[in-house]
């Protein structure tokens, strides 16, 4: 009995001391979670249960220089469903009717959005897409319709939204006004005036901190932000809708005549170097469609052809060489300059004329022999020229992908015997449209080289915040006898040169046309192809504008590529729109004349008023006049403050009217 007695005296001292030595480890861990890893459980723990939402701030808008709305953002919703969250008498009852609303919205038939929605149920999917790409009216009728209007856990609707940029305009200036995106690796890039000016565009996010409650909900801890967000500036661009449009249909109507594979024009304000217009257009192989896929005007570089005849000109006249009128011998159309040919696309060529007439005319061989006999002993004077009008280094614009110039040096490797005369009429090197127009421009400004501009400000709403100014490049390309000797030959190319057939008594031009022929070094010759181009300013006298227009590959089948025949025409075209439609250039024969663009704008505005609507439209950018009458219409109280457009509207488009809504219109 006393042996037993010990055994499990024994068997309570070891139960005993394990229960100590738990009870120790107990303490240790604890002591350990207390203080050695404390700081990360309670880091851990509020991570969990506390979090900083991003709160993001509003983009900026990007507007053109007479106000009108290029670029904005706006709310995009996608629905989706959760199949598996309603009850199942709850879906029987209200499958049919929520299928018949989808059908009555979005246009597919009933029995499609049921047949879609019984599957999604039997595959017991919980993220089965109904709609995309909706606005907030759509998105606020789709959740009020059957079963979906029970809400996220009764009803089984997913909400997701998202902030997508918008071009009011269309496609029209599209690659320039840009976009700023995030690649699938998650890197950020962009292009144009989005990506360029995103660090005024964009703003700052704010941040709110959240506590998690039950069923996964979030509210915030306290009534105020951790840090508020800053909505984005508005940057106020250079283009002038009005410009804008006529370019792009001028351009697009030629390359559709033509067949062109791409093309690009570009009108720029003389004095200020302010980019008035671009568009750009390549056409899409499968549909035959233009759009705007590449900046060519700003991105490709290529060989000039005879529009760089003007640079010869330029140095010939101001290193005092030679003179307008002296007179050179064609040869028949042909010369022979170390064994190459250089060929004048006239047959039989222009025989003795003077410098100034072969500069007309364009003929190749006048202005090789000019720049060959007056610069074969000392070739680097005339690349120097060159480089002095800075066509040797990019224009340094803010936009990403800026082509680069191929200027040919006598230290080159590749230089040869054949490199001086090739240059001479535009073959060899290689510079983009802008800089060929930004030279023109210089001789239409009396000789100061100005850097294209495409933003003039930035603002928040009222309030100047950055001002672009006009940039000089150059000062003084040549002296002001060149600059005068050449507008008179450019004026004559018009006149009496290649470009007779676009000269009109109502309004002066003056230019150069460029005909390249490109393509000679694939598949044996075979892929040879032309470019085609005309630059130049207009009126003649008092130059108010420049403009180029390159059109790449036009179809040959007629035997009619040349710069004046397919570029041309859309030069004129912009120069006479402009001329005819400006207001100040208008006579008023009777004041009962009715003006087609009031006449538009009265229509667009008269139907707006028709409009049944459930919700505020967006009056930014219409006259004060017009959205104060449109809103009114609709039976909204509204203030305003301020003359002009509307920059600002208290109510956000798309929220639904109330009654006694009261809208404040923020004019400038």
């Amino acid at each position: 009995m006393a042996v037993e007695d010990k055994n499990i005296s024994y068997r309570i001292y070891l139960v005993a001391v394990v229960i100590f030595m738990m009870a120790v480890a107990i303490a240790v861990k604890l002591t350990n979670i207390q203080w050695v890893e404390g700081d990360y459980y309670r880091k851990l723990a509020k991570e969990r249960t506390v979090r900083n939402f991003v709160i993001p701030a509003n983009k900026g808008n990007i507007y053109s220089a007479d106000g009108s709305l290029l670029a904005t953002s706006i709310p995009n919703y996608e629905i989706r469903f959760d199949a598996v969250a309603p009850k199942t008498e709850v879906f029987e009852k209200n499958v049919k009717l929520l299928s018949d609303s989808l059908a009555f919205l979005l246009g597919k038939t009933s029995d499609s959005y049921e047949s879609d929605l019984r599957k999604a149920r039997a595959n017991k999917s919980r993220y089965f897409l109904v709609a995309q790409n909706l606005s907030y009216t759509e998105f606020v009728k789709i959740k009020n319709y059957p079963l979906f209007k029970l809400g996220a856990y009764k009803g089984g609707i997913i909400v997701e939204q998202e902030t997508v940029r918008e071009h009011p305009i269309g496609q029209i200036a599209e690659r320039t006004i840009g976009y700023e995106r995030k690649t699938p690796d998650g890197i950020a890039d962009g292009k144009g005036i989005e990506w360029a000016y995103r660090k005024y565009l964009n703003g700052k996010d704010g941040r709110i901190l959240k506590q998690k409650i039950a069923k996964g909900q979030w509210k915030p801890i306290r009534d105020i932000n951790e840090i508020d967000p800053q909505d984005g500036y508005d940057v106020i661009s250079t283009i002038d809708v009005f410009i804008q449009d006529i370019a792009h249909h001028a351009l697009l109507k030629q390359l559709e005549e033509y067949g062109a594979e791409h093309g690009c024009v570009v009108v720029m304000e003389t004095k200020t170097g302010q980019v008035k217009a671009i568009s750009n257009l390549g056409r899409d192989e499968k549909s035959g469609n233009y759009y705007e896929t590449i900046n060519y005007a700003i991105a490709e570089s290529h060989e000039p052809g005879s529009t760089f005849k003007l640079v010869d000109m330029l140095a010939l006249l101001d290193d005092h060489k030679v003179d307008t009128s002296k007179v050179y011998d064609s040869h028949g159309g042909t010369i022979v300059i170390k064994g190459d040919k250089v060929r004048d696309s006239h047959e039989g060529g222009y025989g003795k004329v003077s410098l100034a007439r072969g500069f007309e005319v364009s003929s190749n061989t006048i202005m090789v022999q000019a720049v060959y006999e007056n610069y074969k002993s000392n070739p680097q004077k005339f690349v120097d020229r060159i480089d002095k009008m800075g066509l040797n280094k990019p224009l340094g614009l803010p936009f990403q992908g800026e082509g680069k110039p191929k200027i040919p040096h006598p230290s080159d490797k590749s230089w040869s015997a054949t490199s001086l005369p090739w240059m001479a009429f535009g073959y060899g090197l290689a510079v983009t449209p802008l800089q060929t127009l930004t030279l023109y421009n210089a001789v239409a400004n009396n000789g100061e080289m100005v850097k294209p501009q495409f933003v003039s400000e930035i603002k928040e709403w009222n309030k100047t915040i950055k001002k672009y100014d006009k940039q000089v490049i150059n000062p003084k390309i040549c002296s002001d006898e060149t600059i005068k000797k050449m507008k008179t030959v450019l004026q004559n190319v018009v006149k009496r040169g290649t470009a007779a057939k676009l000269y009109s008594k109502d309004f002066s031009m003056a230019g150069k046309t460029g005909t390249a022929a490109a393509g000679y070094g694939t598949n044996g010759g075979s892929d040879k192809y032309y470019i085609s181009s005309f630059v130049g300013y207009f009126p003649a006298d008092h130059p108010k504008y420049s403009c180029i227009v390159v059109v790449h590959k036009p179809n040959t089948s007629k035997n009619n590529y040349y710069g004046a025949d397919v570029a041309g025409p859309v030069f004129k075209r912009i120069a006479q729109k402009i001329f005819t439609d400006a207001p100040t250039t208008n006579e008023i024969k009777s004041l009962d004349k009715k003006i087609p663009k009031q006449e538009t704008n009265y229509d667009s505005y008269f139907a707006k008023s028709q409009q049944k609507r459930q919700s505020i439209p967006n009056v930014k950018g219409m006259s004060g006049m017009d959205a104060v009458a449109l809103l009114e219409n609709l039976g909204v109280k509204v203030k305003a403050t301020g003359i002009g457009k509307v920059k600002k509207q208290s109510v956000q488009a798309g929220q639904n009217i109330e009654k006694n809504t009261t809208i404040l219109l923020e004019l400038s």
